[in-house]
């Protein structure tokens, strides 16, 4: 890779969470209606699903009566004239016959990615209400706001958003090689790129370069945009970069990281799912070649 070429314009499965498909539309009913509606069922980290060679996220407002005493509702957002919905499940609520509870990660491939997005974009909000169902400064029961996508404290006024968490990623290329390194949460065997969460009082681009220094003890030049990608395990945004080796030996931190190493594409480990902004990075920069710098 020539020094400062630019990865090519991200291919569109580096944001399968994206919710694309549904549009919100405010205010929102401030009545669920009768008919026409489809619900997501969720159940803590997963949606269920009514089994089959595509399984089905979505079921009838014929169920309302029931879903309604289940748990919180939450308005996702409109396809089209059709209003979807979630729907929190109580653990003793009896699922209708043929469906089961599914984790969002295990529908990767399973369902189009418009569901899958639609199926974890639930989750989240179910599990953003649940959050904040009261009040953190004055400890009253908040309530929705129909006019956008937010919690209100009727006593202190206190308007309450679904909490999203900024995190870095940085795909570190030198020449021909890129740095991996393994974190002890990882299945067996499985590398990954440099990733971290962006502090208070920080840029993108400086929590980049300070999570690389703790992580792995190298310094790093040319950092370029890349894309994002809405990771909802449980609330982070994504925002990936690429950048080039400057300095430093590589040093684990041996609590984030507890191996690295430069890899070529002859020699690549295990690697995170296609699903995620991690992998798509590496397998674009997996069809390239070039010299060692």
């Amino acid at each position: 890779m020539t020094p400062g070429t630019s990865l090519v314009v991200p291919r569109p499965h580096c944001a399968v969470f994206s919710v694309t498909a549904l549009t919100q539309q405010f205010p929102e009913p401030a009545d669920i209606p009768a008919t026409g509606v489809l619900f997501v069922l969720v159940s803590g980290p997963g949606v269920a699903i009514r089994e089959g060679d595509t399984p089905q996220i979505y079921v009838q407002a014929g169920l309302t009566p029931a879903i309604r005493a289940a748990g919180t509702i939450e308005y996702l957002g409109h396809r089209g004239s059709v209003p979807f919905y979630a729907a929190e499940l109580s653990e003793d609520f009896l699922l209708p016959r043929g469906m089961v509870v599914s984790g969002v990660r295990d529908l990767h491939g399973r369902i189009p990615d418009e569901d899958l997005a639609i199926a974890a974009y639930a989750v989240r909000l179910i599990a953003s209400a649940t959050a904040n169902r009261i009040c953190g400064r004055c400890g009253t029961k908040t309530v929705p706001m129909l006019t956008e996508r937010a919690k209100k404290c009727p006593s202190c006024g206190l308007v309450i958003y679904p909490r999203i968490s900024p995190a870095i990623i940085v795909l570190i290329i030198w020449g021909d090689e890129i740095l991996l390194a393994r974190s002890p949460r990882f299945p067996a065997g499985m590398h990954s790129i440099i990733a971290g969460f962006v502090e208070p009082g920080e840029t993108l681009e400086q929590a980049a370069h300070r999570e690389i220094k703790e992580e792995v003890g190298i310094t790093v030049k040319n950092l370029r945009y890349f894309a994002s990608e809405p990771w909802p395990f449980p609330d982070s945004l994504m925002i990936a970069f690429e950048a080039e080796y400057a300095a430093g030996e590589i040093t684990i931190d041996n609590n984030e990281i507890v191996s690295a190493g430069w890899f070529g594409r002859d020699n690549l480990p295990p690697l995170p799912s296609p699903m995620s902004i991690s992998r798509a990075l590496i397998d674009l920069w997996a069809g390239r070649r070039g010299p060692r710098t």
